[in-house]
């Protein structure tokens, strides 16, 4: 990963599982702003929340497959002082392009209490805070794992990503007081700390990782 004051640029070379074999080549992300507020996810402050390019563009050039695309994009990080399942029951994430900027909504069932984040980002920087609507709930997933949604009358237009405690979804919902299209998350601790899933996680997530610190000085 490296950082050129304009554009984060990831190369990638990885073996795909679980039939192996070359993915090769780069994502680009070009903020639009970059934010240096972060939010506690719990009452104690152990878990931090960061959205450093709410507002975003990525190009994927991939040359091992051969596949191009470019289109809206978020970069966020998370960070903490213990394991995430000491703190958490679950929570639920969405972002959601929104006329001149991107909402999000992080709804948080913390082992202390609920913890919620709603917030938009104005795509020249600055955010502000603003109350969702009431969270409804989706169809579980393949794994039974259940999604909350905020607004009225959504419905899962993809699932992208479908684990025993995790799950990524495209979902029509309503924020703001329109209809958008928003990518969705569902995080399960408890199912994540489960002495069977625990086995699992060297083969689905080897990575090694390198901090890179785009923040402004």
């Amino acid at each position: 990963m490296s950082w050129d004051g304009t554009a984060l640029t990831v190369e990638i070379r990885e073996i795909a599982v679980p039939l192996p074999r070359l993915i090769s080549g780069s994502v680009r992300l070009y903020p639009s702003a970059i934010e240096s507020a972060s939010f506690a996810l719990d009452s104690g402050g152990r878990h931090r929340w960061q959205p450093i390019a709410p507002c975003a563009r990525a190009e994927i050039r991939l040359n091992r497959p051969d596949l191009n695309w470019s289109g809206s994009a978020y970069f966020d990080t998370n960070n903490g002082d213990r394991p995430l399942e000491a703190d958490f029951v679950r929570w639920d994430w969405s972002r959601a392009p929104v006329p001149g900027g991107t909402a999000i909504v992080y709804d948080v069932l913390g082992r202390d209490g609920l913890c919620l984040h709603a917030l938009r980002y104005d795509a020249n920087g600055g955010v502000e805070s603003f109350t969702p609507e009431p969270a409804s709930v989706l169809p579980q997933t393949m794994w039974r794992v259940p999604r909350f949604v905020p607004g009225r009358g959504p419905a899962v237009i993809e699932t992208l990503e479908d684990t025993p405690f995790y799950a990524r979804s495209l979902v029509a919902t309503r924020l703001m007081g329109q209809r958008v299209n928003a990518v969705h998350e569902s995080l399960m601790l408890d199912r994540f700390s489960s002495p069977w899933v625990q086995p699992m996680l060297p083969f689905r997530m080897p990575r090694a990782v390198k901090n890179v610190d785009i923040n402004p000085r």
